[in-house]
């Protein structure tokens, strides 16, 4: 029985649009503009697959006024790639147009709270799988086998790199060319929905990352009316990675902002389409209009309702303005920490009070726990062992200088983030081509004793929930020998004591005074009993080596 399904395109200012497709053997069925801006049009389709397109008399200035173009469906939830046409394509089952079929299995599960996250973040073409592809490009199904992996190390969320179908096969996702369709090298909706639903089902949660400052040069919208959508040229040339979406233009005559609509529609439909649990807002800094951050903050946590939802921007250098009491977001990407962090271990630099800013972020200026995500590296940086070998620390000693900074990543005040092959010393260096992560590394002695420092650190702050809290007091500190060392603790009683010695040196018989209680600690690391005096406690400290003492 064939039903009558409706095509729209919002194009208030163009003169012309028809539709085209499959179903009508590419020719054109005609469409009516409304008062509110859409050209629609019936079309009576069996249940099926079709492919179809607009063509539409475009108002960009980089046409001839009022030519006619084909262009894709913005609001396209799925694309036809391989036929170098990007045509969309519709499904139609019992009358409806639908994505996919996929039911939802773990949609009861209980998640877990954004203070409670530790964030590992992957691209899922580079992460895992694909061996038996020419391409060796990894797919949601390949992310699916590695959640075991995922749940041993211990963490509990999945940032996932740009999704939304882009051109070509390969990229990291930050030029979207269709804002609507997830990228077809992966896999099908339907698998990205069971990579989600089956993460759900291991209590980890989801984050996208997504970009919302510009789209790829040839997105549909650029094609319809692009200075509708879009800043007419870029602001600021040196940091520009396509047109731009103007958060500024208000339509008066339907009184909306063009990109509001369009980035509020998207920011919905993934939300209540995949099921997400989160965003990383890429370029907020870009962004530059914290009214429409605002906004579209509101509109993600009403979509995802009773669900704790995380919005992250990404804005380098980190502001507090963009997390605290009046700032739009949950938390900022804090590169800070990054920078200063990674010139310790790697001996460049010893400076105590940058050190103590980025643990205790509310030196800062930022107020609590979520306010900032930590992180030793992320895709925009080479691996910390790159670094360490570009300044000749290699081998024993290069890991050794890694666990110090894992040590200090999980027990900083902060959500912390992996990235993908960190955990067990990955080594290849920063490159736009694909560069998978070698597992193999895992068998190695040493990768696999790094890969123990993170589950056991991840697991610490599993089991001891001080370091949920923004609580930590630095209690000794000595520039001359560089040590640092701080306390976390709660009001149910967890108690965390790190010290960290940063410097090239065997500390025998280190004394840390000022201890927060006398008794026994257990040392997490080596995991051995230790018994604190009320003068304090008396500690090896190795070169590079921080020590974590558990109020037992």
């Amino acid at each position: 029985m064939a039903k009558p399904i409706e095509f729209n395109l919002f194009a208030p200012y163009n003169k012309g649009a028809a539709l085209i497709g499959s179903f009508s053997d590419w020719q054109e069925i005609p469409m009516e503009k409304g008062d509110d801006g859409y050209f629609r049009t019936s079309v009576e389709l069996e249940d099926g697959v079709y492919k179809y397109k607009f063509r539409v008399q475009s108002n960009s200035w980089f046409f001839e006024p009022e030519q006619w173009v084909d262009v894709t469906d913005p609001y396209a939830s799925d694309i036809d790639e391989q036929s170098g046409k990007d045509d969309g394509i519709v499904r139609v089952k019992d009358g409806q147009r639908i994505t996919d079929t996929y039911v939802w299995q773990h949609d009861d599960k209980p998640l877990p709270a954004d203070h409670e996250l530790v964030i590992y973040e992957l691209h899922v073409g580079d992460f895992s799988g694909g061996e038996d592809d020419p391409y060796a490009r990894g797919k949601y199904k390949h992310v699916i086998e590695k959640l075991d992996y995922l749940c041993e190390l211990g963490i509990n969320a999945i940032e996932l790199m740009p999704l939304k179908e882009y051109p070509g096969d390969y990229s990291w996702g930050y030029n979207p060319r269709h804002f609507f369709a997830t990228e077809s090298s992966y896999g099908s909706t339907a698998e990205l929905k069971n990579l989600i639903d089956e993460c759900h089902g291991k209590g980890i949660r989801v984050i996208l990352d997504g970009i919302y400052n510009h789209s790829e040069a040839s997105a549909p919208l650029t094609q319809i009316d692009h200075d509708y959508w879009y800043h007419h040229e870029p602001r600021d040339p040196d940091n520009n990675w396509g047109p731009e979406f103007n958060y500024e233009h208000y339509d008066e005559k339907l009184d909306i902002k063009p990109a509001w609509k369009f980035i509020g529609e998207t920011i919905r439909f993934w939300i209540g389409e995949y099921h997400l649990d989160g965003i990383r807002y890429d370029a907020a800094r870009q962004i530059a209009n914290y009214d429409f951050m605002h906004w579209i903050v509101q509109e993600a946590k009403k979509t995802a309702s009773m669900k704790p939802f995380y919005n992250v921007a990404e804005h380098i250098p980190e502001t507090t303005s963009i997390t605290n009491v009046d700032g739009p977001m949950d938390g900022c990407w804090h590169d800070s920490f990054y920078h200063c962090i990674l010139e310790h271990i790697c001996g460049d630099t010893f400076d105590l009070e940058r050190l103590k800013d980025v643990i205790d972020c509310k030196r800062q200026g930022f107020l609590g726990a979520t306010n900032v995500v930590n992180y030793l590296t992320n895709h925009d940086h080479n691996h910390v062992m790159v670094e360490l070998g570009n300044r000749e620390i290699f081998d024993e000693e290069a890991f050794r200088r890694v666990k110090l900074g894992v040590a200090i990543l999980m027990t900083a005040v902060g959500v912390p983030l992996i990235w993908m092959g960190e955990e067990f010393g990955e080594y290849k260096p920063k490159q736009p081509e694909s560069s998978k992560i070698d597992w193999t590394l895992l068998g190695n002695d040493l990768n696999r004793g790094l890969f123990e420092s993170y589950k056991g650190l991840t697991n610490l702050r599993k089991s001891n929930h001080s370091l949920y809290t923004e609580n930590i007091d630095f209690i000794h500190e000595n520039p001359e020998a560089k040590v640092l060392a701080y306390t976390r603790w709660n009001d149910e009683g967890s108690r965390v004591v790190v010290i960290a010695n940063f410097s090239e040196n065997f500390l025998a018989d280190y004394h840390v005074p000022n201890f927060p209680s006398a008794g026994t600690w257990h040392e997490w690391t080596g995991n051995y009993d230790v018994e604190a005096g009320d003068d304090g406690i008396i500690a090896d400290l190795g070169p590079y080596e921080a020590k974590v003492f558990v109020w037992q």
